[in-house]
């Protein structure tokens, strides 16, 4: 017997790297040494920094995954996968240098695969990140027929005296949201239940687009901005809206004994939400702690600064809202949103 017999095709495997590799090298930064195939990707951080702190994260697209199989859509499932680490990185300050990706499957189909993995490319290259590594699995009887699975795996740096933990943030400060692009990768067992459950209408308008391509609009990649922002503005936190939504994730930046009041009303729900909620029947405090509800990145800023931060949003292009403020925690719940 041969390994092909067992399920593994490694002809196909050497066809993909050699597919993927022009795409991969779009994202490569000077610091990369070397190029893919190697036991270990190689990145030479000597010179950059003072006082670097390295900073790491791993996400995976959650069950988005299961909606972009349905729906054949392989080619920006892997934006989604690069912005979930590079975005929560991003919180602290620091600029991602470098990304890893795993992509396991059944029985490896070159052409998705190389779709999948162009995506990953497309997100590092757009935030900045060099796709230096990866490994591609193929594991029959793991996976049924056409199913894969994806992981990813960031690296990013900030200067120690730059690095933002919370420390400077105080009663009073202000709290801006910026828009996201839609559910991004989150809550999607939800929201698959609830499009299930309204026969699957991938052509249904909602806000003028179609729902499937709501559904699958990729995450934002916040990065680029928001280092820009951060080189010109003294910002006191960051938060990433991701799994918990707005209920669970602004918290975790702010300090023990202060807590968070949120203005609904501060910005309007789009209308992807608006359809998920309606046609779900889900409550409010459902949504607010499920999706991101149209806010996708969340700054806690000084009053002083905020006219200058939120010209500078506008500059960017990134749409924006004062949601809320930092306030003094009375015990019991710490956010509260109405």
């Amino acid at each position: 017997m041969t390994y092909r017999d067992a399920g593994v095709d490694i002809d196909a495997g050497n066809e993909l790297v050699e597919r993927i590799k022009p795409l991969v090298k779009r994202s490569f930064r000077p610091e990369v040494m070397g190029g893919l195939g190697g036991f270990g990707a190689l990145f030479d951080l000597s010179g950059k920094y003072r006082e670097p702190v390295l900073v790491s994260g791993t996400d995976g697209v959650g069950t988005k995954l299961k909606l972009a199989q349905q729906l054949g859509r392989h080619d920006t499932i892997g934006i989604d996968l690069v912005a979930m680490c590079v975005n929560d990185v991003l919180v602290q300050g620091a600029e991602p240098l470098f990304f890893l990706d795993y992509f396991a499957t059944g029985k490896l189909d070159v052409d998705t695969t190389v779709a999948v993995v162009g995506g990953i490319a497309r997100g590092c290259e757009l935030s900045g990140c060099a796709l230096i590594g990866g490994e591609t699995a193929e594991m029959p009887d793991m996976y049924g027929p056409g199913e894969y699975d994806l992981a990813g795996f960031c690296v990013a740096a900030v200067e120690k005296s730059r690095l933002l933990d919370g420390a400077k943030v105080r009663a009073g400060d202000v709290l801006i949201g910026i828009a996201s692009s839609g559910p991004h990768s989150n809550g999607y067992s939800l929201v698959r239940r609830i499009y299930d459950r309204a026969g699957r209408p991938a052509d249904l308008d909602v806000g003028g687009v179609k729902l499937a391509d709501a559904l699958m609009a990729p995450t934002t990649l916040y990065v680029k901005p928001i280092l820009e922002l951060l080189q010109a503005h003294d910002l006191h936190g960051m938060a990433h809206i991701t799994g918990g939504g707005l209920t669970e994730n602004i918290i975790r930046v702010i300090p023990d004994g202060l807590g968070l009041e949120i203005d609904a009303s501060a910005w309007t729900l789009p209308p992807v939400f608006d359809w998920l909620q309606r046609e779900g029947a889900v409550e409010n405090t459902e949504m607010w702690r499920t999706f991101n509800c149209g806010i996708g990145f969340v700054l806690v800023v000084a009053p002083d600064q905020l006219a200058a931060v939120q010209a500078d949003l506008a500059r960017l292009q990134l749409a924006h809202w004062q949601i809320g403020e930092v306030v003094t925690a009375a015990g019991g719940e710490r956010v509260r949103i109405g």
